[in-house]
């Protein structure tokens, strides 16, 4: 039950930089500046860092990770792919309930028959992707796509440009045609256009389609050629963001082999990502946190922590991996209540010990969790034991 809290003396990283120390009310499920006035409960920060609550750019919902997430201070979860019939009971589940991360969602991705992810139910045991799942094969399906997926409750529309070429495979993708259509749909319906690629080509079409942003960083633009910097340029030109996603590029890399086309765990595809995100950050693209989480890997909310690490590996500073986690997919999701610290925002908030701006790995000394002004129960955390 949300109540007055006063958090003391502590240092606030306020979604973009750290403020002098002081002192953060959180009145009901809304931050707000101290008032003199009596708190029900008062919590010392010295020593502690206060974050806004972390927000996950790329994820995929299912029973029981919306928990999951918020224990590891993952606030809100931004879902790329929610199996059919389950996102209305999710979106309940994080309305009605401060137990949970909240959500945003793409519901039903847009992919062509038997394309990128219908491989992947069979390789993880699910069998054949359900019946309900829907496709689309040429431009003229674009607008009746969308249409359904706002009947669906999404609140943006995730597009696969995937040929299956970084899987060792082949699968039928959506051309270049149909890419642009869907995106002209999406925007006409005021929803952001945001497309799964990982190589140049895909992302140059889905930029030349006007997408938003793109799902993850590619991983095929060679440091030694131009190639790199040139997509760079273009998505800085465009305004279109970029969400990381390096923990699934490492998680991959550690499952290839077993059963999985040994792609991801050649040392070039890290190479290229942490250089890509090197050139993305150089040219000035937004940078969204996101780690793809699953139920299997990599998994939800201390999959975050990892991402944040590996993005100061990468060339990031720690207060840029922090607001990549918080206000920048906050501004570029239109999350306007959320991903600062800020009177009258949400009481999405995270207490650490330490000071994670100067050290990123101080994330994972997690002391309190609220969620619209909730404080979470302690459970003993398990990142204390990864450090």
């Amino acid at each position: 039950m949300p109540m007055r809290t006063l958090i003391r003396n502590v240092r606030v990283f306020d979604g973009e930089r750290a403020q002098p120390q002081g002192d953060v009310l959180i009145d009901g499920d809304r931050i707000a500046d101290p008032d003199g006035l009596t708190a029900e409960v008062e919590i010392d920060g010295s020593g502690r860092t206060l974050l806004p609550g972390l927000i996950d750019a790329h994820t995929h919902t299912f029973e029981g990770t919306l928990q999951r997430a918020l224990a590891y201070g993952v606030t809100t979860e931004l879902d790329m792919f929610c199996l059919p019939g389950e996102l209305a009971r999710y979106r309940r589940l994080a309305s009605d309930r401060d137990d949970v991360a909240d959500l945003r969602s793409a519901g039903t991705l847009a992919t062509a028959p038997h394309g990128h992810p219908s491989q992947l139910f069979e390789a993880t045991g699910g069998g054949a992707a359900p019946a309900s799942f829907d496709t689309l094969s040429h431009p003229g399906q674009a607008t009746a796509f969308v249409d359904r997926r706002l009947a669906e409750g999404a609140d943006y529309l995730k597009i696969v440009i995937d040929d299956g070429c970084l899987l060792g495979t082949h699968l039928p993708t959506l051309d270049a045609a149909t890419v642009t259509a869907l995106v002209s749909a999406a925007h006409a319906a005021g929803l952001r256009a945001i497309a799964h690629t990982m190589t140049v080509a895909a992302a140059r079409i889905a930029l030349n389609a006007g997408v938003d942003g793109l799902a993850h960083v590619y991983v095929d633009a060679d440091p030694k050629t131009s190639v790199g910097d040139d997509l760079a340029a273009q998505l800085a030109d465009r305004g279109a963001f970029v969400i990381t996603t390096l923990a699934y590029i490492e998680a991959r890399a550690a499952a290839d082999g077993a059963g999985l086309p040994a792609t991801f765990s050649d040392p070039a595809i890290r190479h290229n990502a942490d250089h890509a995100i090197r050139t993305l950050l150089s040219a000035g693209v937004p940078l969204l946190a996101g780690t793809d989480a699953t139920p299997y890997s990599p998994t939800h909310g201390d999959a975050m922590h990892r991402e944040l690490q590996l993005l100061t590996k990468a060339g990031l500073s720690a207060a840029q991996a922090l607001a990549a986690a918080t206000s920048v997919p906050a501004d570029q999701f239109g999350l306007t209540d959320r991903g600062r610290i800020h009177p009258g925002l949400r009481a999405d908030l995270l207490l650490v010990d330490g000071d994670p701006t100067q050290d990123i790995e101080a994330t994972r000394s997690i002391v309190h969790v609220w969620r619209r002004g909730s404080l979470q129960p302690q459970t003993a955390d398990p990142l204390r034991t990864q450090r």
